[in-house]
């Protein structure tokens, strides 16, 4: 079979790239504005250059049109932290991907712990194990309602153990395979 992409509304192009494309980690990407946290689970993301260490994250738009909350703090403020998902705070990513108003913080209605690891970043989700701690370094200008924005890491929390004496790390994250969450465990 043979899939001509013109002919595939975007929402089914979305549906066969994402289940195609696997298993993805989920970023799950908390920004700050006005004091309002947002925490938010975003599936198309991916590491793209190690120097400069550079991941991007595709952003959509909300149902009106407007960028969602994650792209508009980004751009305005320069900073966001990615935490990644495991088996003890899936639950509470899930509940992020509920819209809510550009007011109302994920964190405080979801219950969800933070720790701030680094003064001038948005607080990482305290059940991660891991979290990049990037700045905004560019956007890819393609049509559609979709913003890629790359991000540069400039630091990372890593909690302790989970690095081993070769340098590789040790979590237990959580990531898209198709349709379903799956478990990224040691092969």
């Amino acid at each position: 079979m043979i899939l001509d992409y013109k002919d595939i509304n975007d929402l089914n192009r979305y549906k066969i790239m994402s289940d195609t494309v696997i298993p993805r980690p989920i970023a799950w990407i908390v920004t700050e504005d006005e004091g309002v946290l947002n925490a938010a689970p975003f599936s198309y993301f991916i590491p793209i250059s190690t120097n400069p260490a550079l991941v991007i994250v595709a952003i959509g738009q909300k149902e009106d049109g407007s960028p969602k909350d994650s792209l508009a703090n980004i751009l305005k403020h320069k900073k966001a932290t990615i935490c990644f998902v495991n088996k003890d705070n899936a639950d509470q990513v899930k509940k992020c991907a509920m819209p809510l108003g550009k007011d109302e913080s994920e964190i405080e209605k979801f219950e969800i712990d933070v720790n701030e690891v680094m003064e001038s970043y948005p607080p990482m989700i305290s059940s991660s194990q891991s979290a990049l701690l990037c700045e905004y370094y560019d956007t890819v200008d393609v049509p559609g309602v979709t913003t890629p924005v790359i991000l540069e890491l400039k630091h990372q929390y890593l909690e302790d153990g989970r690095l081993d004496e070769r340098s590789h790390v040790h979590v237990e994250n959580i990531g898209r395979s198709g349709a379903f969450f799956k478990a990224m465990v040691d092969i």
